[in-house]
């Protein structure tokens, strides 16, 4: 699961450097730190909440 929010979130920054997404937030080419930041963000709590 968390490669797969990976992946989606990588793909969403590529995109937003070609064409931004128009989001509020996400106007402009240099907001893709804001998506890194969310996959930081939805990574970690993927880990802490996976069961061992």
């Amino acid at each position: 699961m968390a490669k797969l929010i990976s992946l989606l979130l990588i793909a969403a920054m590529a995109v937003q450097i070609i064409r931004p997404l128009g989001l509020p937030g996400l106007k402009k080419r240099m907001d893709f730190w804001k998506i890194a930041v969310f996959a930081l963000a939805m990574t970690a709590l993927v880990v802490a909440i996976r069961p061992s």
